[in-house]
């Protein structure tokens, strides 16, 4: 296959910074009719050092920072718990680009927490509400009988946002941008946060 979709990514055209270059690069994404343009490859490592890896929706910025939400007790939180950074890529197939994400991650104000999770339908806040994330599961026969329990518990009422759920931000202290080229001569530009801002540089393909 050869990437051609897209015009050399030159760094003349490119933004002086990263995280509004991604807003740039999102806005192509969404434009381009992607089904899920939001969703983001996010990867943990144990305290024992092992890695994990899963995708995730990219929930906006906040403060810079790329926000996700989440239980707290599932691999993952348990994982930046004990090691709070992370990275992360989105893959964009039909733009023949990727962004990768590398930094240290922070739990968001509850507040936020609070009022994304009641944005979200409410059997979305069900299951949030409902499920120990990660957890073994004896059938699924039981989890849907959790969640019958709870959607009756809280019939006609709000349901509150359970403490083991919320938010998180992925502070960028590298950010690379990646766009495929023919005969596999891709362009990668990084930038790198450092005591006066962001660098940028051109890695080889």
């Amino acid at each position: 296959m050869q990437y051609e979709r897209n015009p050399p990514l030159d760094e003349t055209g490119l933004l002086s910074d990263p995280v509004a270059q991604f807003e740039r690069w999102l806005a192509d994404a969404q434009a381009a009719g992607l089904v899920e343009p939001t969703a983001m490859a996010l990867a943990t490592v144990a305290a024992d050092g092992k890695p994990s890896l899963r995708m995730v929706l990219f929930k906006g910025l906040h403060e810079g920072g790329f926000c996700f939400y989440t239980n707290y007790e599932s691999r993952k939180g348990r994982e930046l718990a004990a090691r709070p950074y992370a990275a992360a890529t989105f893959w964009w197939d039909r733009l023949e680009r990727q962004v990768r994400i590398e930094g240290r991650v922070e739990k968001l104000p509850r507040e936020l927490s609070e009022r994304y999770f009641h944005s979200r339908p409410r059997g979305s806040q069900l299951s949030a509400y409902t499920s120990r994330q990660s957890a073994e599961l004896a059938t699924r026969a039981a989890l849907e009988a959790r969640v019958a329990e709870n959607a009756k518990r809280f019939e006609g009422r709000d349901i509150p946002l359970p403490e083991s759920w919320g938010g998180y931000r992925l502070v960028p202290e590298a950010i690379e941008f990646w766009q495929g080229r023919p005969d596999r001569l891709h362009d990668r530009l990084l930038y790198r946060r450092d005591a006066g801002g962001w660098r940028r540089v051109r890695l080889e393909p």
